[in-house]
């Protein structure tokens, strides 16, 4: 068997925690900045965590077995 290739684009946007979850990045925070509030920026700056069902693909795509 060949070995598996990650995807390049999702290793620059994933990162694994210890417990095995992923991590990503806020949406909406790239730019058109002007139109939202000081407070909306904020809190897109913080990360989240990839949705259960979502995480299947991502794994998928990073390479990571289930």
């Amino acid at each position: 068997m060949p070995k598996v290739k990650t995807n390049s684009s999702a290793k620059k946007r994933f990162k694994l925690t210890g417990t095995g979850k992923i991590k990503r990045k806020s949406a909406y925070k790239s730019h058109i900045l002007t139109k939202k509030t000081t407070k909306q920026k904020r809190n897109l700056t913080h990360s989240q965590l990839v949705s259960d069902g979502d995480t299947g693909n991502v794994k998928r795509m990073l390479a990571i077995g289930k």
